[in-house]
């Protein structure tokens, strides 16, 4: 099964359906994702004044910006240097400390 993160479409339909009182089955049906994710939505993204979209929005948004690493490009063109040299990604990833071989 392939995961996709919720839309913001998605999270405005979430608020709509807590506001008229469904369960979280029936949300997760009606948006047909597993309820755990619904209940995950809920418990991470909420504010102080509960569930609000765009707050929901900007966390779940934060949160990915944060997991996700990127190559500076310098670092980028060495790697690639070393490929050409026929070095292996192992031998390349033990020179610089700031990089894995592993994906």
């Amino acid at each position: 099964m392939n995961y996709t993160h919720l839309s913001l479409w998605e999270r405005y339909q979430i608020y709509a359906l807590i506001g008229a009182k469904h369960s979280i089955n029936f949300i997760a049906r009606e948006l047909n994702r597993s309820p755990s994710t619904i209940s995950r939505e809920l418990r991470r993204n909420k504010s102080l004044r509960g569930y609000r979209v765009n707050y929901a929005h900007n966390e779940a948004c934060d949160r990915r910006a944060n997991n996700a690493t990127t190559i500076v490009a310098d670092i980028w063109a060495w790697v690639t240097d070393k490929l050409k040299e026929n070095l292996r990604p192992e031998q390349i990833a033990g020179f610089h400390g700031g990089i894995s071989h592993m994906m």
